[in-house]
């Protein structure tokens, strides 16, 4: 599987937030946190982000925007193994991120 990552300019860009705004979403848990790409350098995952945005569209709650948020960390343990890796090292009940998010949430499936 493959994704995108996106810098703040665009992350700020897509979501119309400024940056205070942005970072005091991540700091009430509302808005998924970045990930490092080395030491001063920062990028999101675009399907976390496309998935705050729709969220967003269907008027979620903040307390079930929390419980995204959550599920969302909670996947980049698992992101990007396949099947056979998962069972391997004993993941295999792990859920897949393209299924927290059509499941839970009524997203489009994410593609490979």
């Amino acid at each position: 599987m493959s994704t995108r990552v996106l810098r703040l300019p665009v992350v700020l860009e897509r979501t119309g937030y400024s940056r205070s705004r942005l970072y005091a979403r991540i700091s009430e848990g509302l808005f998924p946190r970045p990930i490092a790409l080395g030491r001063r350098i920062a990028a999101w995952p675009e399907h976390e982000v496309e998935a705050v945005i729709a969220a967003h569209i269907r008027e979620t709650s903040e307390s079930d925007m929390a419980q995204l948020i959550e599920r969302l960390h909670s996947m980049r343990a698992t992101f990007g193994l396949e099947r056979q890796d998962e069972v391997m090292i004993g993941l295999s009940e792990a859920p897949r991120p393209e299924q927290v998010l059509s499941e839970s949430h009524g997203l489009a499936k994410l593609t490979a």
